[in-house]
């Protein structure tokens, strides 16, 4: 069922999980949906012993992760990302709720790895960290107590994830036929050739950088680049003589 549902093209990363418990938890959470790929960045404590109890028959999660010093680490080589956060931000892509984000999610997914990420319980993704990922997913939470234990915040995107999978009607060979997706690294250095070449014309002041950057992320981040797209961006770039960093 997994390798028709593509889930396993799907990574779960916690960034700075504080808890060794929601570890285990979120672990639980992904195997009953059928989702088995788990990254860590840079987690208080793991492994550990409050995690296994917590995983609760989803041991070998837990034995597959990957644990990561950055968020750019636990990326690199996926084609889209979307980000849980509760935060508002001044610079912003649009927000959708967690069906409608799991829809895209998996649309993407069939054209490669894709990534759900999940902030510190407490302090959840910085505005760095979520200008990495092309989505902003909120949970409509109540108002009034919105606190969310980030277990269940996994488990509840990994059930929308499946339903959206389970109930997909494109087929495998429409994916196929869409052009290439630029992956995250890619991205990433299409916006640090961008960045020399707008500091190198006069345009920015890196000492005075206002909200320039975040802002063009935004815009390419609307594009959704497709691998082609940021090689014809970077060429453009190269001919005005600012060479890329790679």
């Amino acid at each position: 069922m997994n390798d028709f549902l593509l889930l396993d093209r799907v990574r779960v990363v916690l960034v700075r999980t504080s808890h060794p418990g929601n570890i285990g938890a979120a672990a639980r959470a992904m195997k009953t949906m059928g989702l088995a790929r788990l990254w860590l960045v840079s987690p208080a404590s793991f492994p550990d012993p409050v995690a296994e109890a917590r995983a609760s028959g989803a041991g070998d999660v837990l034995a597959g992760a990957k644990v990561v010093d950055t968020l750019p680490e636990a990326l690199d080589g996926t084609v889209f990302t979307a980000a849980l956060t509760a935060r508002r931000r001044d610079v912003s892509l649009p927000r959708l709720g967690p069906r409608a984000a799991a829809a895209e999610i998996v649309e993407w997914r069939a054209r490669g790895e894709v990534a759900l990420v999940f902030g510190n319980e407490a302090s959840g993704l910085t505005n760095e960290e979520l200008g990495l990922c092309a989505l902003p997913v909120t949970i409509p939470a109540n108002p009034d107590y919105a606190s969310l234990n980030l277990g269940a915040a996994v488990q509840l995107m990994c059930y929308e994830l499946r339903m959206a999978a389970m109930g997909e009607g494109a087929c495998h060979a429409a994916a196929e036929c869409m052009p290439e997706p630029a992956t995250h690294d890619e991205i990433e250095d299409f916006f640090a050739h961008l960045a020399s070449a707008i500091v190198a014309s006069g345009f920015l002041d890196p000492a005075k950088p206002r909200r320039l950057m975040p802002k063009l992320r935004r815009l390419f981040g609307r594009a959704r680049l497709e691998k082609g797209e940021v090689a014809i961006l970077r060429g453009i770039l190269a001919s005005f003589g600012i060479d890329g960093n790679k």
